[in-house]
């Protein structure tokens, strides 16, 4: 008998997490001799790891009030279609990963005319974080049968609020068993010994080629200035960016190599071979700090879209990096709109380069680690994060 698995995400970041989930649901389920299919709102990574999209969302995804209003109605088509898909095929679980307002609206649909279909969260949106409210922590609570929780204080949030809560492990922790080590990185790329490799992490979202891209280029032409022998290697997260990011390195003249786009192991490659790394604020900081890379946060969004956001929504966050958020502290610089300027943004960088700054950087990650904790049942090799998260999905469902 086959068994049918629903997942739904956006955004690069959610289709390299829902990617590791497809792969374990599959490895798990051939262990128990299930046929299983994958049905899913996601990206390339997803279908490549073995899931059948119904709609591609990881290019439709944005942080912002203004930034989000061209991906509404491209959201709504894809919701609707998926909802009525859902109705028609039932399937015997649900799995919803961050991308908070659309996933509630499919929890919500689920719960009202679904009803005897289980859902999971994996991965959470960060209410735990930055809530003003208790409304959206509690929607998420209501939608969630089983909320799989990869931060400690995720878990604990979110079982105060009343969910039924694992604490699965952050997935990262399998990825980066696939990453070389720094002199095999160094090699493929061609990095000498003497030189400075320095990677630009700019953007996964539209958005951030118009606000954080021009940011992180002047911040590099500074540190190019400092550093002769640096050289920048940019991965695409998706291909659609290249053009802007190549006339980027022509106007500001710096010397960089653009990775192709190859399902993120071009920048895993590029972090590992990496001396120090200028970021936007992502899951990439955490893979960063994984593989015990410095590295400078920062992000912008419109002014308008941050004005009504301080003014008037009152909206503030003690970080915004996923390293910083783990301790709670400031172990990564981190530089948010009107602060993250050129010349600060290469300051904190150029310190990071400095042989001490560089070692009490890698001893905070080690903290950063430990406080990740294991997952129940799990263990710090092979394939644990997301094999367990993948037992508990299928036990939801019944097998």
């Amino acid at each position: 008998m086959k068994r049918r698995i629903f997942i739904s995400t956006g955004e690069v970041s959610g289709d390299l997490q829902g990617a590791l989930l497809v792969e374990a649901l599959h490895r798990q389920a051939h262990k128990l001799g299930i046929d299983l299919e994958i049905l899913a709102l996601g990206g390339d990574r997803m279908a490549d790891a073995g899931a059948t999209l119904l709609g591609n969302t990881s290019a439709i995804g944005s942080v912002g009030i203004f930034e989000a209003l061209p991906y509404i109605l491209p959201t709504l088509v894809l919701q609707r279609r998926a909802k009525r898909y859902l109705r028609q095929n039932p399937p015997d679980a649900v799995v919803m990963i961050d991308y908070m307002t659309p996933n509630i609206s499919i929890g919500q649909y689920v719960r009202r005319h679904l009803p005897q279909v289980p859902t999971a969260y994996f991965i959470a949106p960060q209410e735990w974080v930055w809530s003003h409210t208790p409304a959206n922590t509690q929607k998420i609570v209501e939608v969630s049968d089983q909320l799989l929780a990869i931060f400690p204080e995720e878990a604990r949030y979110y079982a105060e609020h009343g969910a039924a809560v694992s604490f699965v492990g952050h997935p990262l922790l399998d990825r980066i068993h696939t990453a070389p080590d720094r002199a095999a990185a160094r090699s493929a790329l061609g990095i000498s010994d003497d030189q400075v490799a320095i990677a630009l992490l700019p953007a996964s979202r539209p958005q951030e080629v118009t606000y954080l891209l021009p940011v992180m280029f002047q911040a590099a032409q500074i540190i190019q200035s400092h550093v002769p022998q640096a050289h920048f290697w940019i991965p695409l997260s998706l291909e659609k960016y290249r053009r802007a990011i190549e006339q980027a390195i022509a106007h500001y003249n710096l010397p960089a190599t653009v990775l192709e786009s190859n399902r993120g192991t071009s920048t895993l490659s590029a972090i590992a071979a990496a001396d120090l790394a200028l970021t936007k604020s992502g899951t990439v900081n955490l893979e960063l700090a994984l593989l015990n890379v410095p590295q400078v946060v920062m992000y912008r969004v419109n002014p308008l879209t941050a004005w009504l956001a301080k003014h008037v929504v009152k909206f503030s966050i003690p970080f915004m990096s996923p390293p910083n958020l783990v301790l709670m502290d400031s172990i990564v610089p981190e530089f948010l709109q009107d602060e993250a300027v050129p010349a600060a943004i290469a300051a904190a960088a150029l310190e990071l380069l400095k042989p001490k700054v560089r070692e009490q950087t890698i001893a905070n990650y080690q903290l950063m680690r430990a406080a990740l904790g294991e997952p129940v049942g799990g263990n710090s090799s092979g394939h644990c994060v997301a094999d367990g998260s993948a037992q508990k999905i299928l036990t939801l469902m019944g097998v």
